[in-house]
């Protein structure tokens, strides 16, 4: 599998159910707290070309977007090619 990168913060559903959705796909991820980590916020601007939203999502070198682009994805049957590399 590829590496998971989640940028999140605290109190936020969409990360809290963007998590899930990976959990129950037994996905391992990094997760990221912006709201705790000096400097995350801003790497995490760069990362997603400014998108302020969280959560941010990466798989190995791809920017997924936040919740409703990881679901989309799942729905659409690409989330577990794009997790298997």
């Amino acid at each position: 599998m590829v590496d998971v990168v989640i940028y999140c913060s605290a109190f936020c559903p969409y990360c809290t159910w963007a998590k899930k959705l990976l959990d129950a796909k037994k996905v391992s991820y990094t997760e990221i707290r912006i709201d705790q980590v000096e400097g995350a916020r801003d790497e995490m601007l760069q990362r997603s070309n400014g998108r302020m939203t969280v959560p941010q999502i990466f798989i190995g070198d791809t920017h997924v977007g936040g919740f409703d682009d990881l679901q989309a994805l799942d729905r659409a049957g690409q989330l577990d090619p794009l997790l298997a590399g």
